[in-house]
């Protein structure tokens, strides 16, 4: 066989998925002889117009597996388009040895591309990441036997028949009950709970960062010119006092300028007075 055999071109269903349908019907199905000559053609001379024919006579069955999985909510035509894409994965592997027809051995791989597709696309967080949550997603809703949540009985029967533990089986319950919520309310209801109410930061409001950018910038300015009103003995008690790492004590200032302590106290609040009006005019 050989090992280098590229996807085929199938047909794909695009946008008008009764034609397409209407098509795959249309191809002769083939006969075990005819499949039996078709698998040893492409297996063991690697004939890829017998792939072709393999693939194209089996469309019709990957339409029948999709229509299974109409209840999540997903395009039929893609999930056909992922099980065209396990139906020739199956063909490339048909061993004519097996002893078995080909939709027998192509179902597992046409059902593992569709499943892949629905746990990507059927919520925006992957609701199974384990192998058995991936088990669970898929028989959960044929193991329910009514509408509403499952008591504790039915509960230990399903996890019981999936073999999991019965806590898995109560996780993913909520996750399939559980639907994808808009970021931002488009309607008129109460938006209250919507995420960007409660994950919206007014800090990075781009508004509200502009605005206390342009009064950042003028408070600066204000400080600046008031700084420079000061005399320069008033500044220098500020500087020493306020804007540097080290700061000085009353006593060093006025051993400094030769005054009191108590005057340099009252330098530096009067000096801190002016500043302060600076920002209220």
């Amino acid at each position: 066989m050989n090992t280098n055999l590229q996807p085929i071109d199938v047909m794909s269903p695009g946008g008008n998925l009764d034609a397409y349908i209407q098509a795959v019907n249309t191809i002769p199905m083939l006969s075990a002889d005819q499949e039996r000559e078709l698998a040893n053609r492409l297996y063991f001379d690697g004939d890829l117009d017998a792939a072709k024919q393999l693939v194209f006579a089996h469309l019709r069955f990957v339409v029948y597996v999709a229509k299974s999985y109409a209840g999540y909510g997903l395009s039929e035509s893609d999930l056909i388009q992922e099980g065209n894409v396990g139906l020739m994965k199956a063909v490339r592997r048909f061993d004519p040895e097996f002893k078995v027809r080909l939709v027998s051995f192509a179902v597992h791989w046409i059902k593992a591309e569709m499943h892949e597709f629905i746990l990507r696309n059927w919520r925006i967080v992957k609701v199974a990441t384990t192998k058995a949550q991936r088990k669970l997603f898929f028989n959960l809703r044929s193991a329910k036997r009514r509408l509403g949540w499952m008591n504790s009985q039915e509960v230990s029967h399903v996890a019981q028949a999936l073999g999991v533990d019965p806590e898995v089986v109560r996780q993913m319950e909520g996750r399939l009950a559980s639907h994808d919520e808009s970021f931002d309310a488009s309607n008129d209801d109460d938006d209250s709970l919507s995420p960007s109410h409660y994950l919206e930061d007014s800090l990075e409001d781009p508004a509200r960062l502009v605005e206390n950018n342009i009064a950042s910038s003028l408070d600066r300015k204000r400080l600046v010119v008031a700084f420079k009103a000061l005399d320069a003995r008033a500044r220098e008690i500020v500087q020493s006092r306020w804007l540097t790492e080290k700061k000085s004590t009353l006593h060093e200032l006025a051993d400094q300028f030769g005054i009191s302590a108590e005057r340099v106290r009252q330098l530096e609040k009067n000096a801190l007075k002016k500043l302060r009006l600076s920002f209220d005019t």
